[in-house]
């Protein structure tokens, strides 16, 4: 009794006439293939189309050849249509850009159609399971291409309009929007990688696993550029710079902001000069910011001294007409005289006035000081400086002593 249970359990598992959805060899569509080879339109056609479908019938590969160009012919009607009614939406959108965002997103349409109809049409072929697989893979891999190439050309397009309309939102500035872009791209790289991974059936948790190791190993060798990358990104999303500001670090560095990069900001120094600076170096540096604060102007300070009995009214009025006179110097904010000290040999004053640009400062500060000098000499205001006297005493020869061995003569010595 148990020897013909095992040999009916052994003719029941090897037995070759099971249905064609449990055999794997018979591949992933052959019931869409025998569907479409066994469709009968007969009764729907008329005698000289019904001898022709009964022809089509028995030669899959005529079959095929139909619905890839069927595929085709669909695929552009659709693509037509669609593109048409865009034409129309067009006038009625807000900005040109709405229209390209949507034209790159239904351009992938007509390869789609066709896709779909070439993995029916290799259903028709009755090709062996394993090439049947390959080439539908094959097919559903170019259709990711085709709509992973629409959405990112999409993202770069959507990136542009947020930044055109940067006042409503303030998140995507110039700075910013290249760092938004790329994470998005990142992002559906990574979307794609995995249903590439899904389409060809691999297994993608040793592939992360890997990752993960090569990622410590690369994070070891690479930290100082790693640090670089991290401390730019954060740069960007805080923003205690742009291009085009003077800034000055405590490491002594500084100039104008020339390139703002996601490893190195390069700055442009009086000396013409442009110097590459890692971010990792300002991302733990004192930034000073000569561009930045509610007024883009920047406040230049001469340190001046004059005698006591200088009259402090004509001085002030002097030092403001000088201020005036000054190309560099800006109306408003006005310039400003202030008392600072009683000093030892003179009143001290700070004579302030500001500039455009901070990178104007040296020269604006020689034109001032040099003027100041002129009309000061015109106007008879001195500029004290510290004084000493010297009385030298003489003393007459009976008051000198001379000590007794000095007398002596050289030979009793």
């Amino acid at each position: 009794m148990s020897n013909f249970q095992n040999t009916f359990v052994a003719e029941e598992i090897y037995d070759d006439t099971l249905p064609a959805e449990e055999n794997p060899d018979d591949g992933v569509t052959a019931s869409l293939a025998d569907w479409i080879v066994e469709f009968d339109v007969s009764p729907y056609l008329s005698e000289p189309f019904r001898e022709a479908w009964h022809l089509v019938q028995e030669y899959h590969l005529i079959l095929a050849v139909i619905l890839v160009g069927m595929g085709y012919g669909l695929g552009r009607l659709l693509k037509s249509i669609i593109h048409k009614l865009l034409e129309r939406f067009r006038k009625s959108w807000k900005s040109e850009l709405d229209y390209e965002i949507a034209h790159y997103l239904t351009s992938p349409i007509h390869q789609t159609v066709f896709t779909f109809f070439l993995i029916v049409a290799l259903a028709t072929l009755e090709f062996p399971g394993a090439i049947e697989q390959f080439l539908i893979k094959v097919c559903i891999t170019a259709l990711l291409v085709f709509w992973g190439r629409a959405w990112f050309r999409a993202t770069s397009v959507i990136m542009q309009a947020l930044e055109a309309e940067r006042h409503r939102f303030h998140l995507f500035q110039p700075r910013t929007v290249p760092l938004y872009e790329m994470g998005i791209k990142l992002l559906l790289f990574g979307l794609f990688i995995y249903l590439f991974f899904i389409v060809w059936g691999i297994d993608a948790t040793a592939w992360v696993a890997s990752a993960g190791i090569i990622g410590i190993a690369v994070g070891f060798a690479a930290r100082d550029t790693i640090a670089n990358l991290i401390s730019g990104v954060s740069i960007v999303a805080d923003a205690p710079y742009k291009i085009g500001d003077y800034i000055v670090l405590d490491t002594g560095e500084r100039g104008v902001v020339s390139s703002l990069g996601i490893r190195s900001t390069r700055l442009v120094t009086r000396d013409d000069v442009e110097v590459s600076i890692p971010n990792a170096v300002i991302g733990t540096a004192k930034i000073i910011n000569e561009s930045g604060g509610p007024w883009v102007r920047h406040r230049v300070k001469l340190p001046i001294g004059v005698a006591y009995d200088s009259d402090i009214d004509k001085v002030i009025d002097t030092l403001l007409e000088i201020a005036a006179q000054n190309e560099r110097i800006v109306d408003q904010p006005e310039a400003r005289v202030r008392i600072r000290e009683f000093a030892d040999n003179s009143i001290n004053l700070d004579f302030m006035g500001w500039i455009r640009r901070p990178a104007d400062r040296g020269l604006t500060i020689h034109e001032l000081s040099l003027e100041v000098i002129k009309r000061f000499r015109e106007e008879h205001i001195t500029i004290p400086f510290p004084q000493r006297d010297l009385y030298v005493k003489t003393m007459e020869e009976k008051e000198i002593a001379v000590p007794a061995e000095a007398e002596k003569p050289l030979s009793e010595t």
